[in-house]
């Protein structure tokens, strides 16, 4: 009989055991270590910015921006200025499941700026870099993209 109960016991142990050490793989949740909406805000409202990575689907395409300042303004606005080339578009942070979000949407969605038109998850940062991830919901290919005040 003690046998009977036992086995039981051992594999509710063992569950227990699996359950605790399990994690989640979604890209969406952060170690802790995601700064604030706050702190995202503040880092970024002011200066210019250059891109100095953008790599989607495991190809660097960072040239595409060569020559682009980006403002990033208060209002929510966010402007890429290239010579006489003016790109419009709109941004704003906000939290989603533990992590802080950097939404941008440019107006004028062609070209490269369609590919960085996301909702990026910010992986760090700080008052002279702004490093984003973005993983897409239907194919699961992963985008970064950093910014860095000129």
């Amino acid at each position: 009989m003690k046998k009977l109960i036992l086995i039981p016991a051992l594999f509710c142990l063992f569950m227990l055991n699996v359950a605790s050490t399990c994690s989640s793989d979604d890209d969406d949740n952060s170690n802790g270590n995601s700064p604030s909406t706050s702190t995202v805000t503040d880092n970024t409202t002011s200066g210019t910015w250059r891109v100095t990575l953008f790599q989607e689907d495991g190809s660097n395409q960072t040239s595409n921006f060569n020559g682009y300042n980006f403002s990033i303004n208060s209002n929510g606005t966010i402007v890429a200025v290239n010579g006489s080339t003016t790109k419009n578009g709109n941004w704003s942070t906000y939290s989603d499941s533990g992590s802080t979000k950097f939404d941008i949407v440019f107006l004028d969605n062609n070209g490269p700026f369609e590919e960085i038109s996301e909702d990026w998850r910010v992986l760090s940062s700080t008052t002279s870099k702004l490093e984003l991830k973005h993983t897409s919901g239907g194919d699961g290919s992963v985008d970064f993209l950093t910014f860095e005040k000129n």
